[in-house]
């Protein structure tokens, strides 16, 4: 077994603490994988609050970015010393995954989300010979060493700093599939972002590589929203000055929005921006409330094509997607060192805190 160190969520609502575990062996169609950085995100949050069913005491982290240390047998897509970034994992045999959208694997939650072990239930972390939660998106990657899945790994350039690359496994992903593989923007199209955090403004930076012409950031916080400009927004909503569908047909000349990014996980904001849908406009729901959330729609607000739909992970297909992102990233039309703030990992406290206080958009917690 190799020891490590981790951040260890002991029960819902618990700080992380670092703590020594001890990794499996990887198996045939893993690598062991040496963390040098990952993201945190609001998903790593929600988890460590109890807010879904994973098993704690567990190992969270689903943005990792590091250098293989070692492959099992069966890997044949990475090798020793190659940098990798870590993302969701998937069964790869299933309709979805052979059809290149294993963000809708047939395994997908148990397997990323709430499982906590592999497939066959064995753990890939423990503690003093106790199993832990772990293989979360197939990595658990709050720890100085992560054993992964295969399907989890994306080699990248060796290039480019890990540290900025952390955040494409989910965040940066997740806002410019959303994009780029549902919306799909047409010219002269208008994209309208609710949400201006790390997701939302990985939306606007895709969708200011698209042809739409016309790009709104809403949010409650005028920091980010300026931000939102400074990466690509064309116009901007306080979303604390008055009613949000109104303002976008406002800017619109009354015609709505073509295409709706809904990051927050708010229902309020959700049927907000329903009702700034143009006819035939589509919203994609990305935000992710606890499990249950309803929402009400006027149904014959639908009837003139508009369409909702929920997206996963950008609906990409990592092996190609990723890679595609790192480019724009070190070509610069990718900013997304705009929205980065290093901290070292035993400083986790202070970085959940500046994301509950708005001081930083992503934290990228540092392991090497």
């Amino acid at each position: 077994m190799t020891r490590t160190q981790a951040l260890v969520v002991e029960t819902g609502g618990a700080p992380f603490t670092i703590t020594d575990v001890e990794l499996d062996e990887p198996r045939p169609d893993e690598a062991l994988v040496r963390i040098v950085a990952t993201g945190l995100c609001h998903t790593d949050l929600g988890v460590a609050s109890g807010g879904l069913p994973f098993p704690l005491p567990g190992v969270l982290g689903h943005e990792g970015a590091g250098v293989v240390e070692r492959v099992g047998s069966a890997v044949t897509s990475v090798a020793p010393g190659d940098h990798v970034l870590l993302s969701f994992t998937s069964c790869g045999n299933c309709g979805n995954c052979r059809d290149g959208h294993p963000a809708y694997c047939a395994t997908w939650l148990p397997a990323n989300l709430i499982g906590g072990t592999r497939a066959d239930g064995s753990a890939t972390i423990t503690r003093d010979g106790a199993a832990l939660g772990g293989h979360f998106f197939g990595q658990s990657s709050f720890a100085q060493w992560a054993v992964a899945d295969e399907r989890s790994l994306v080699k990248v350039d060796p290039d480019v700093p890990l540290p900025l690359l952390a955040p494409l496994g989910c965040g940066v992903q997740t806002g410019a599939g959303a994009v780029w593989n549902v919306l799909k923007p047409r010219p002269g199209a208008t994209v309208v972002v609710l949400g201006a955090g790390a997701v939302g403004l990985s939306a606007v930076m895709a969708a200011a590589l698209t042809p739409a012409t016309r790009i709104v950031a809403v949010d409650r916080v005028p920091e980010r929203l300026a931000l939102a400009r400074e990466v690509g927004a064309t116009d901007t909503i306080d979303a604390t000055q008055g009613d949000v569908a109104e303002a976008v047909r406002a800017l619109t000349g009354g015609a709505g929005a073509d295409g709706v990014l809904e990051t927050t996980g708010n229902p309020t904001v959700l049927r907000s921006g329903v009702d700034a849908l143009a006819a035939r406009g589509t919203l994609v729901v990305i935000g992710a409330p606890p499990f249950g959330t309803e929402v009400g729609l006027d149904v014959n607000g639908m009837l003139p094509g508009r369409t909702v739909v929920g997206i996963t992970l950008g609906d990409s297909e990592t092996q190609g997607f990723i890679p595609t992102l790192v480019a724009l990233v070190r070509s610069g039309r990718l900013p997304i060192d705009k929205l980065i703030e290093q901290y070292r990992f035993e400083d986790v406290a202070q970085a959940i805190e500046d994301v509950h206080s708005g001081k930083t958009i992503k934290p990228v917690l540092l392991f090497d």
